[in-house]
């Protein structure tokens, strides 16, 4: 019997024994976008492959150039989301902040923002994730690969953060 099979088993005896469950633990999607053939532009396809590595569960993370309008179908599977981009000005080594639904009024398909992300993702699917925009501060965007020093240093501290936030709702997850 694989350990997996046992648990299941464990948890359908608790059931019958009438023994509450622990709730699962939030689904979490890390969406990192940017180009990283633009210096600091790619601090967040950095911190999704850095999140990705530590191999957690129930938590999925991946990169891309810009945010589609497909993105909503994996946003409305989860129960968190992180949007990470490099920021060009503002707080160092980063800033985040809770964001909400909201339908974009201005649309291309080069220009998609995580609110609208999240308002199609209600609409279409009706979900509506705890969602945050992790911005990290970058200094360079020039055509070339690399993060700065500077980036690179704010890139850590975010993954840091992030690690912190994530593995406090991870029970089996130690940072």
């Amino acid at each position: 019997m694989s350990p997996s099979d046992i648990q299941s088993a464990n948890l359908a005896s608790n059931r019958r024994l009438g023994v509450p469950s622990a709730p699962a633990p939030p689904r979490v999607l890390i969406l990192g976008y940017g180009n990283p053939g633009r210096q600091d532009d790619g601090l967040g396809p950095a911190v999704a492959e850095q999140i990705d590595a530590l191999g957690w569960p129930n938590v999925t993370a991946y990169e891309n150039y810009q945010l589609n309008i497909e993105d909503a179908l994996d946003v409305a599977d989860h129960d968190v989301v992180w949007f990470v981009d490099a920021a060009r000005s503002g707080l160092s080594p980063f800033a985040f902040e809770a964001l909400a639904p909201a339908a974009s009024l201005e649309f291309t398909s080069h220009l998609v923002r995580p609110e609208a992300i999240l308002a199609m993702a209600h609409q279409y699917y009706g979900a509506t994730p705890q969602a945050f925009l992790l911005g990290i501060r970058g200094y360079e965007f020039e055509f070339a690969e690399g993060l700065t020093i500077a980036a690179t240093e704010n890139l850590q501290l975010a993954v840091e953060m992030l690690k912190g936030r994530l593995s406090a709702s991870q029970p089996s997850v130690t940072s």
